[in-house]
């Protein structure tokens, strides 16, 4: 695992509707293809195969052909913190992206906890998560992932279920509070039900929520493999499974880069002269808020020499008719051009790096399994910035420097070496 190259041509579908747990999601990696051997070597490359042993079985679930991974550990195991299952990543033999994507999941899942329980993430004490059937089922579902080449997961709806359920700290009703933490933090959807039992852990519904690039229907594709993974009860009323469909997203045969998005959307586009250029800040904003996925403008030069503006979005075809009306809206243009462009995205996903005793999100984007460019959230260094009494560049090149680290990648030249937490004097 050490060094290795990873190809993530595919796209992944995760069906949550029947429930979500880790292990739930390696029954479904294994059952899609993936080698048992392949998630046994994460585990040994993580120092713990004399403490984790993995096995497989083929079960039903109200009918249906389904595979369970137990995950077996030896006893008496010390409790675990973030910092302590950040530095058995750290320390491990795995692959640089598996270690990453595994730390983004546990900061995740350390962040909900943290809202919970009402204290700073280092103070949290993960119980049940930080156990080494967690910390397997993190790592050998995301190389599960791998292994099948799945550079791009969507995710249903997660069913959750309800009732109530015996925790580390008693007795808590269903949805748990860290599943709802991680649902509203993520703003993934999610619904109760339909039995009452948990369906989905806060292990899962973590993986889900850091690991899927988007939330819906089952994506245009070329379905290649099919798993479905086993809880441990077949349920009398609801199947008690997660299904995995992995398959190629790239129906037209074009030639992108491996790991890329190919697909079709929409430009909207309008000439306008006669708009008070105050009031295009505001309009761009409104578009994206009503659903474009990127807004712009251009200077231009009109007929009879009038000096003018250019207003574009950029939208996916079902957003098409509300961007256009929040256009018309915003806007005193009477008519709107609109045409199909092809738009290839890289394999993308959000990492959070500390910074200065706050977070900052970076948007990391990848190609054939290698990073290519990682961007920082600059609404979210200006925050750190606010508060800490930093300047914001120094509070960018501190996340730069942490997102590089994070990676594995070269840090930028002229990076600050001051120490973080203290404030800037001037």
């Amino acid at each position: 695992m050490a060094g290795e190259t990873i190809s993530a041509d595919n796209v992944g579908w995760l069906d949550a509707t029947g429930g979500i747990s880790g292990d739930m999601l390696l029954g479904a990696c294994v059952d899609a293809g993936a080698p048992l051997d392949a998630l046994r070597a994460a585990v040994a490359a993580l120092g713990l195969a004399d403490d984790v042993e993995l096995a497989a079985r083929t079960v039903t679930r109200r009918g249906l052909r389904a595979t369970q991974v137990l995950v077996r550990c030896a006893p008496n195991q010390p409790a675990r913190g973030l910092r302590d299952i950040l530095g058995l990543l750290e320390s491990s033999t795995l692959a640089p992206v598996v270690r990453g994507r595994a730390a983004d999941v546990f900061r995740t899942l350390g962040a909900a906890e943290a809202a919970v329980h009402g204290r700073p993430i280092e103070q949290v004490h993960f119980h049940e998560v930080g156990a080494l059937d967690s910390i397997a089922d993190v790592v050998c579902a995301i190389v599960g992932l791998h292994a099948l080449g799945v550079g791009r997961l969507v995710c249903s709806p997660i069913s959750l279920g309800g009732g109530r359920v015996h925790a580390a700290h008693g007795a808590i009703p269903l949805p748990g509070p860290a599943v709802l933490e991680l649902l509203r933090a993520s703003g993934a959807p999610g619904a109760g039900g339909p039995v009452d039992v948990e369906l989905a852990t806060p292990t899962g519904v973590a993986l889900a929520v850091t690991l899927a690039e988007s939330f819906g229907a089952m994506p245009l594709m070329r379905t290649t493999a099919v798993g479905l993974g086993a809880g441990g009860r077949d349920l009398t009323e609801h199947p008690n499974v997660t299904r995995l469909v992995v398959g190629e997203e790239n129906l037209a045969g074009a030639a992108v880069a491996h790991g890329a998005r190919h697909g079709e959307n929409v430009v909207l586009e309008a000439n306008v002269d006669d708009l008070d250029p105050r009031l295009w800040p505001s309009t761009l904003a409104a578009l994206l808020a009503g659903g474009a996925l990127d807004a712009w403008l251009t200077p231009i030069l009109m007929k009879k020499g009038r000096p003018a503006h250019t207003v574009c979005a950029l939208c996916a075809p079902a957003d098409t008719d509300r961007v256009r009306d929040v256009l018309f809206r915003h806007t005193s243009s009477i008519g709107v051009r609109e045409y199909v462009v092809t738009k290839t995205a890289l394999a993308r996903r959000e990492l959070r790096v500390p910074v200065a005793g706050g977070q900052v999100r970076v948007k990391v984007a990848s190609s054939r399994g290698e990073v290519v460019n990682a961007s920082v959230e600059h609404e979210d260094v200006l925050a750190v910035a606010a508060a800490r009494g930093l300047a914001p560049k120094v509070v960018l090149e501190l996340a730069r420097a942490a997102a590089a680290e994070h990676l594995g990648t070269p840090a930028a030249p002229g990076t600050p070496t001051a120490q973080p937490d203290q404030p800037e004097h001037t």
